[in-house]
């Protein structure tokens, strides 16, 4: 193909590395890709917590309006960070396959965590981990943190928390997991977390056709749930709703929670069920959920906004 591909990414080292992974596939499969990098409200506002910015897609939001601008021809994003509904004329183009979907705890260095401490300070700007953490721990004071994975550790590093709440995923995709990050297991991650999104503009069959070259289907699947859970829950970055599917012999097992913001309640959901079930299972356990106690939980939230 003559025609030059121009992939859309943020400038942050991760973001960079993620839309290296796409051009490399292109490269293979005979196109000649090119980075186009661009800035987002979401990577010059770093101290207001993402909660109070308000905006869904506020990592994403600028590469959409280069993409319909016509200034780039796909956008490479992590997935979690893309609103469940995405903008008139953006489609999806490929899922990559997915990396680590844990969250991991990141302790300063040197420190040995303790989860039997009396007093924590856990830091992390996420609803959904404050809300999740503060179930297990309800003695930890939480505090905000925002800037990219480098800026992240480096605050940790320098300050006084006895640790911070990272995606496995990126970390270790640069490279910087430290040594001493702790997988959390019992927390469960945000829809589409540790997954890759391509997209593309609806009337560009080139695009579409040169990246369903790598498409991964299985992930598809399995975020294509996650994301319909929380839309049916009408759920955003304020409010704290988990959910995780995968695929095992030839199965879909689900797992999806809604907390109060303190993480004094909250209601969870298991569900199993053929592939053939993927179209509808993320909304029917928002509807068991929400029957279950959910909604009362998420009209609280509500009331608060």
């Amino acid at each position: 193909m003559d025609k030059v591909i121009r992939i859309g990414t943020r400038e942050s080292q991760l973001a960079v590395w993620q839309a290296t992974q796409v051009k490399d596939l292109l490269c293979g499969l005979g196109y000649r890709p090119e980075l186009t990098y661009i800035k987002s409200d979401g990577d010059t506002d770093l101290k207001t917590p993402l909660y109070e910015i308000g905006v869904q897609g506020i990592f994403t939001r600028a590469l959409d309006i280069a993409l319909l601008n016509g200034d780039i021809d796909i956008a490479v994003h992590s997935m979690k960070d893309v609103p469940t509904i995405m903008a008139k004329g953006i489609v999806t183009a490929a899922v990559l396959p997915r990396a680590s979907h844990k969250d991991i705890l990141v302790p300063r260095p040197g420190d040995s965590f303790s989860e039997h401490a009396s007093h924590l300070v856990i830091a992390t700007s996420s609803i959904r981990r404050k809300a999740q953490w503060l179930h297990r721990y309800p003695n930890t004071r939480i505090e905000n943190l925002r800037g990219n994975v480098n800026t992240r550790l480096r605050k940790v590093a320098e300050g006084d928390w006895n640790g911070a709440i990272f995606a496995a995923a990126g970390l270790e995709r640069i490279g910087l997991r430290p040594e001493n990050a702790i997988d959390l297991d019992w927390m469960l991650p945000a829809p589409a977390q540790g997954a890759i999104l391509v997209v593309c503009r609806e009337n560009d069959i080139d695009s579409m056709e040169a990246c369903a070259g790598f498409h991964n289907q299985d992930t598809s699947i399995c975020t294509g749930i996650e994301r319909d859970f929380l839309r049916a829950l009408l759920g955003g970055c304020s409010t704290p709703i988990s959910a995780f599917a995968r695929v095992a012999a030839g199965r879909i097992i689900f797992h999806g929670n809604i907390l109060s913001k303190d993480g004094h309640k909250k209601v969870s959901i298991e569900k199993e069920g053929p592939l053939s079930d993927a179209s509808r299972m993320g909304y029917e356990a928002a509807r068991e959920l929400l029957a279950a106690g959910g909604q009362e939980i998420l009209d609280s939230i509500r009331n608060e906004m």
